[in-house]
């Protein structure tokens, strides 16, 4: 039998000398949920720490990120390529420790969490792909996909509002295989959660469509173990267990207050501690039995090499379908992507049609579902307006015992079509969040679509995807005051400007179909980085090219001054404002002023490249001039002389109306080149 209770007493001792050593960090979460995870992952959690990656592992995710500390200690504790020096550096520069789990830092991480409620979210996001691959890949005796995912959370990811949105949509999916564990302690930061934390969260955990076990005490780990195989038999819901617990238990002085949150406990505390629990060790120092209780190495190499055996046994069963999955997991793209980006490039510069860049999207995005089943769509209750879904991307829907839901079989698919584009409903943040987990778990693109004002909803889950380096793919439709009627809160001014000054994320803003093309093919080939793709409502005329070999660049030279001559001026322009630069550049030529025009759908593409090819598009020497219906300010670092943007928000009108009133005319973009030569 283990010893629990110094299973979990070495995870408190590890946490309270990591954050005292550190003088910084979050002791008392981790010092309350010992017990729950030595429940979790000492009898349930399937993993393997030779191998934190092989696929059919349980999946853990921290919600309550500052709890670090617990998710840190067990990776140690468990065989994990985590050693005792590194807890030792624990928030230091450098160290596989930081402030908050980052995924891709330390072994074991499968999502980065610190920003409350998007952990639980993105659990939600791991239980959905593993759900669909299941359904797509699993046959008859061969089920290769069959894990489970477990999430810790708080009050604090609780009181989220992108909780709601996630918890919804699960209880929707009837995800069974999400099993997540309530650390209620009744403690945040401000102190005894009461005054502002009434919600009676079994009742409304229910209402979603979860199955709930407790409360129970979450110092019990028996009692916690046995809701968590209660939990396992209840595939056809997700479940909820209310675990109550001290915040910082085994602190004479410190448990049950907000004392324990955000602080170390002090030289004194610790030492009361130690003799509370019993614990005779210096710090750091953890007798051989810890590590022997602990100990998964053993428990993981054998889970492993069972999964490798039914996989091998399901690749000869079914070869296609298992280097499939192979491939997908991997995160590769078939062998003919390249081949189907270049037709539907190609495609579309041949048709030169006049649409608006997010019917564009819809009609690169029938070439790319079609070819890559890995794309998994969706729209925050906007589809119709987004037009992100396709011919081969049905709805997703599942019926009452929770089974995914195919459409009628055709001869590609005789067994039909497993649903592939998400009725997400009106929860962008969700939405976002939800992505993220479906690629970090794997298998799957995910792509989202709503308007690109309410990109602020889902920012901060668009800068995780970007932090995490997660190929994740958001569509924002009805980009700029051209939507028009819906006034300004609805109206996009600061939005690309904001979207570029994340790191990681490429930002597009195509011109017309075959730069929409483009900017979908950079998308799926940007493998550790998200993209936002920001459209138009309205059409827009093809923009004649001879060359389409630059636009994946970012920016490239449209069109040059007739004749030959050599430029006065460069007018550089996004999406819509092409054609208000194209339409200059003809006006400027009648009064003997030659301009070139740029075309730059992607700043952020165009930023990695050469300064060779920069120069050769931006000569230097040569006036600049920008155009693009948004905030201005991003683009003086292109050394323009002037720029022909928007500053405030927008008005209530038709979008022709509202160009005049702003100044976005051929007329006015013309005047401002000549202004600024005459400067």
């Amino acid at each position: 039998m283990a010893n629990q209770a110094l299973m979990a007493n070495a995870i408190r001792a590890l946490a309270m000398d990591a954050v005292q050593l550190a003088n910084s960090g979050h002791p008392g979460a981790p010092m309350g949920m010992a017990d729950m995870a030595v429940a979790l992952w000492g009898e349930h959690l399937r993993h393997n720490p030779a191998n934190p990656h092989w696929f059919d592992r349980d999946r853990f995710v921290l919600s309550n990120g500052h709890a670090s500390m617990l998710i840190y200690a067990v990776l140690h504790l468990a065989g994990y390529d985590l050693p005792l020096e590194e807890l030792k550096h624990f928030r230091q520069l450098h160290s596989k420790t930081a402030g908050h789990p980052e995924t891709g830092i330390t072994p074991g991480v499968e999502t980065t969490t610190g920003p409350l409620g998007q952990g639980i979210t993105n659990a939600v996001g791991f239980a959905l792909a593993e759900k669909l691959l299941a359904s797509e890949f699993n046959r008859k005796g061969h089920d290769i996909v069959d894990h489970h995912t477990y999430a810790f959370l708080g009050d604090g990811c609780l009181m989220e509002g992108i909780s709601h949105e996630a918890a919804a949509l699960a209880g929707a999916w009837k995800l069974g295989k999400l099993i997540a564990l309530y650390d209620d302690n009744g403690i945040s930061i401000d102190g005894p959660v009461k005054p502002w934390f009434i919600d009676n969260t079994e009742e409304r955990f229910k209402a979603y469509g979860w199955h709930v076990i407790g409360p129970i005490d979450g110092h019990d780990v028996k009692d916690v173990s046995k809701a968590i195989e209660k939990a396992k038999k209840h595939d056809d819901k997700p479940t909820l267990v209310i675990c109550k617990t001290q915040i910082g238990k085994g602190s004479p002085n410190r448990a049950n207050t907000a004392k324990a949150h955000g602080e170390p406990l002090g030289a004194d505390e610790i030492g009361l501690t130690r003799s509370a629990l019993q614990w005779t060790h210096a710090p750091f120092e953890l007798p051989a039995a810890v590590y022997e209780e602990w100990d998964a190495k053993a428990a993981g190499a054998k889970a492993e090499a069972a999964w490798n055996e039914k996989f091998a046994a399901y690749a000869q069963a079914y070869p296609d379908l298992a280097d499939e999955f192979t491939r997908r997991m991997k995160g590769e793209l078939p062998k003919n992507f390249h081949q189907t980006a270049l037709d539907t490039i190609v495609a579309a510069h041949t048709k030169a049609e006049t649409v608006a860049s997010r019917k564009a999207s819809q009609l690169a995005l029938e070439a790319f579902t079609a070819a890559l089943p890995e794309l998994l769509g969706g729209s925050a209750d906007l589809t119709g307006s987004n037009l992100t879904n396709t011919k081969s991307t049905p709805s997703l829907r599942f019926d009452d015992n929770g089974h995914v839901v195919r459409s009628e079989g055709n001869e590609q698919f005789p067994d039909g079509l497993p649903g592939r584009h998400i009725n997400y409903g009106v929860r962008e943040f969700g939405m976002a969040a939800i992505m993220n987990g479906v690629a970090l778990h794997g298998g799957y693109i995910p792509y989202g679509g709503t308007f690109l004002t309410f990109s602020d909803y889902s920012r901060n889950a668009i800068r995780m995807a970007a932090l995490m380096k997660q190929r994740v793919i958001h569509v924002f439709t009805h980009d700029s005051i051209g939507l028009g009627e819906d006034g300004p809160t609805h109206q996009s001014i600061e939005h690309a400007a904001s979207l570029r000054l994340i790191p990681n994320l490429d930002v597009w803003r195509p011109a017309d179909t075959a730069e929409t093309a483009v900017a979908w093919a950079v998308a799926l080939q940007n493998a550790s980085r998200p993209t936002a793709l920001l459209l138009s409502r309205q059409n827009l005329p093809y923009s004649p090219k001879s060359d389409l070999s630059d636009i994946n660049k970012g920016a490239y030279v449209l069109a040059e001054p007739q004749g030959g001559k050599k430029a006065k001026a460069v007018i550089i322009a996004t999406g819509s404002e092409v054609q208000l630069a194209l339409k200059a550049q003809e006006l400027l030529a009648a009064k003997k002023i030659p301009v070139r025009v740029v075309s730059m759908p992607s700043t952020t593409a165009f930023d990695r490249q050469s300064v060779d090819y920069k120069k050769s598009v931006l000569p230097q020497g040569v006036l600049r001039v920008a155009v693009e219906m948004g905030a201005t300010d991003g683009w003086w670092k292109y050394g323009v002389a002037a720029v022909v943007g928007i500053d405030t928000y927008g008005e209530s009108a038709p979008a022709g109306v509202l160009f005049k009133h702003f100044g976005f005319t051929a007329e006015n973009v013309a005047a401002t080149v000549e202004a600024a030569l005459k400067r």
